[in-house]
């Protein structure tokens, strides 16, 4: 795999030539014009202007943990009809109440919002949220925005992004989607995978060359090259929904007659369109892929890009189990012990768990694979167990008609229905100490469940279906797919709608505002949030120095997800498993605000801001004469990587959060989930820090420096000797962004 450190031309669609060696007579800014993204965002661009984009999308999609919220935020900023399809799917549901909201309070607001705004509702265990969108919403030259980060049907031909609930809300009201251009990259594919390597391992190699040197951050990756054609749709497909996992903001494929055999066997053939990059074609970078020198591949906990070849990882078991130790002393604050070498036994790794499931395992061909390679064999009766979850019922109807089904259940494993449980930590939680090999999205620190606050720990490593397959024949010893020497029977896929037209509710963009919502007694509404004050103090109260902070470190997903419904109940858990003091130390600050939006004292309300006060009052003597807001932030590294629920910036704004101060944002969608819940998205220079945490934090005049556009903000540290300076930024800013943080969030600044 070759990154190039230049931009690259590629002509007609096959020959790379870095940006130093082209002679061409069209200009590299009018071959930048001719890349499959640029034809797609300027058919979607609003503006005018290709520099500044502001998208409106052909279609929204939604899930579980997260359509509740959008449309309640929606409806506090006056929404009256869905103008775009929107689908609701159900596919986070965790099976049974474990806390929160029961499921189907939230499924049955769900239902009637769709009747009353106009919408498409999936039921629980119809589809994961991701097939759905493949199945029956995909067409090529279109754009779909979700709420859900591996929003990405690029395979098919169409530009998905996945953004916080904002994002949709705004273009629920006919507002747009506003970023600047984005860089595309070439990601060239030569050359046909191996026998025995799947999807997974493609996009984990990918993966693990291009996350840490953030090579496509928040830019498109434009797949092409001679080698889409040597793929399966369904092989593109498994590769695509992990693009998610490099912190790209999109992806998008040329197109060909696969793609088009895969829009005629769902009965959607004028969906598709041939899609490929101009005769010269220029890109901010180049990925050079060759398929056939790809092997089955591992990631080890506790992230994506974590990855070695399998046959690497058996090679070298010790030192490879003792760099993840490492790892887990900076992930779990070695507030547990951990170790994998335990698993080794007679030299070989013994695996726990293996999982196939959701957008990204439980497609058709994934799952004929594995039980090609399991045929004759069984999971045995040991610790080992084996769970698979067909992406959607079609995909599981058709499983049980050609036999897959029956052959898969004869081996011991156990197949579920079309759910995203294992996914976020709500389904087949392994036991303490045990370790998962998965191929789902995702394998970050407790996202299989586990509870460290409880001293419980056990980790996830991401493996394609063929290779955990491998595994399970072999009774849980890690094995390598290329070991198995039988054929693959390659079965051909029929897809029935006749479960979605027998179950799913279509209003086809019909409202009826008639219909009353049904609101379960868990559902609540938001609650009042004030604006942008004149001054602002800030006490911090988390500081974390871990590389990366993810989304469900911020906010962990799980059975905490029962409180979707709830802002003020789910708020209760924010990081809570990263640190467990926060929320305490939150709502302690925010009795200040409180009292304040009360026309109350906040010096009586909060004690301790008394001789802070005093100290900022001795330099800025008008601070707090009614010009003063009061609340809390945390300092985080590079926070964000992950979902893009905006739990993880709503919930910090519930409990007070007035900004978040880092050294850059993992992801675009965290950051803009924390403008639109109106908390500053301030960064600081890498180095040692002028406060820690439990400082007070004075910035004066932090109204008008947003509002006049300040390229620099001073601050300052509150200490006993007296007011300590430092500086901020807040990075690139729309107008509107501004006005969103200085109304206090989305909902004050729609709210008529």
């Amino acid at each position: 795999m070759k990154l190039y450190d230049t931009g690259v031309y590629l002509q007609n669609g096959h020959d790379i030539i870095p940006a130093g060696q082209a002679d061409f007579p069209v200009s590299k800014e009018e071959a930048a014009k001719n890349t499959i993204a640029y034809s797609i965002l300027e058919a979607h661009n609003t503006s005018g202007n290709m520099e500044k984009l502001q998208i409106k999308f052909d279609k929204l999609t939604s899930h579980d943990i997260t359509f509740v919220g959008i449309i309640q935020t929606a409806r506090a900023s006056g929404l009256e009809r869905f103008p775009v399809p929107y689908v609701l799917t159900n596919c986070h549901n965790s099976l049974c109440a474990v806390g929160g909201t029961i499921n189907e309070d939230d499924h049955m607001f769900g239902l009637t919002c769709a009747k009353k705004y106009g919408g498409v509702y999936v039921p629980p265990h119809q589809a994961v949220i991701h097939q759905f969108a493949r199945e029956m919403l995909a067409a090529c030259g279109k754009m779909i925005l979700g709420s859900d980060s591996h929003t990405r049907y690029g395979a098919l031909g169409t530009m998905a992004m996945g953004e916080g609930g904002p994002e949709l809300v705004k273009q629920l009201l006919s507002q747009t989607y506003d970023i600047n251009m984005p860089g595309v990259v070439a990601i060239y594919l030569k050359g046909t995978p191996r026998p025995g390597v799947g999807p997974q391992d493609v996009a984990l190699a990918i993966i693990g060359k291009v996350f840490a040197n953030g090579y496509v951050k928040n830019k498109v990756m434009e797949f092409v090259g001679p080698g889409v054609q040597n793929l399966s749709a369904d092989f593109r497909i498994g590769v695509d929904v992990m693009t998610t996992e490099t912190t790209c903001l999109s992806s998008i494929w040329q197109t060909d007659e696969k793609i088009h055999e895969f829009y005629e066997i769902h009965g959607r053939e004028s969906d598709y369109k041939e899609l490929k990059p101009g005769a010269v074609a220029y890109y901010d970078g180049c990925v050079e892929i060759d398929l056939s020198e790809i092997k089955p591949m591992i990631a080890m906990p506790f992230h994506p890009s974590n990855t070695y070849t399998i046959d690497e990882l058996n090679a070298n078991l010790d030192d490879i189990l003792a760099d993840v130790e490492k790892k887990a002393l900076v992930s779990l604050d070695g507030k547990v012990p951990y170790t994998l070498r335990d698993k080794v036994k007679d030299g070989r790794l013994y695996v726990d768990q293996g999982i196939i499931a959701g957008c990204a395992g439980g497609g058709f061909e994934n799952i004929c694979a594995a039980a090609d390679i399991l045929k004759g064999s069984s999971i045995g009766y040991d610790a080992f167990t084996l769970s698979v979850y067909p992406a959607s019922t079609p995909i599981y109807m058709e499983l049980a008609k050609n036999g897959v089904l029956a052959s898969l259940l004869e081996t011991g494993a156990v197949v579920k229905t079309a759910f995203c449980g294992p996914c976020f930590g709500a389904g087949d939680t392994p036991a303490n100490n045990a370790f998962s090999i998965r191929h789902t999205t995702r394998n970050f620190p407790n996202r299989e469940g586990s509870k460290i606050q409880n001293g419980q720990i056990s980790s996830v490593a991401l493996m394609d279906a063929r290779s955990i397959a491998a595994t399970a024949a072999n009774k849980g010893f890690l094995t390598s797919a290329e070991e198995y020497t039988g054929g693959y029977t390659g079965q051909k896929y029929f897809f029935d709608k006749t479960i979605y037209e027998n179950r799913v509710f279509d209003s086809k963009g019909v409202a009826d505002p008639s219909v009353e919502i049904q609101f379960g007694p868990n559902i609540k509404d938001w609650p009042e949030m004030a604006p942008l004050a004149e001054n602002l103090v800030l006490k911090v109260v988390s500081e974390i120095h871990d590389p990366v902070t993810t989304t469900d470190e911020l906010i962990p997903s799980g059975e905490t997800s029962s409180y979707r419904s709830n802002p003020l109940g789910l708020a209760e858990f924010t990081l809570s498993r990263k640190d467990p003091a926060y929320v305490g130390r939150a709502k302690e600050v925010q009795k200040a605000q409180k009292a304040i939006q009360a026309g109350e004292c906040p010096l009586t309300a909060l004690p301790e801001l008394k001789p802070v006060m005093e100290t900022i009052q001795k330099e800025f003597p008008d601070a707090g004469k009614g010009n003063l807001g009061v609340g809390s932030t945390i300092f985080a590294v590079k926070p964000g990587d992950g979902s893009a629920r905006e739990q993880a910036a709503s919930c910090q704004k519930v409990l007070g959060g007035w900004a978040n101060i880092a050294n850059e944002y993992a992801t675009k969608r965290y950051r803009s989930n924390l403008i639109n819940w109106g908390m500053l998205p301030f960064l600081i220079k890498e180095g040692e820090l002028p406060f820690a945490n439990g400082d007070y934090l004075f910035f004066p005049g932090i109204q008008k420096a947003v509002a006049e556009k300040a390229d620099v903000i001073t601050g300052y540290v509150v200490k006993e000797s007296g007011l300590q300076k430092f500086e901020v930024t807040l990075g690139e800013l729309t107008d509107d962004e501004r006005e969103i943080i200085l109304k206090g969030c989305l909902i004050n600044y729609n709210r008529k």
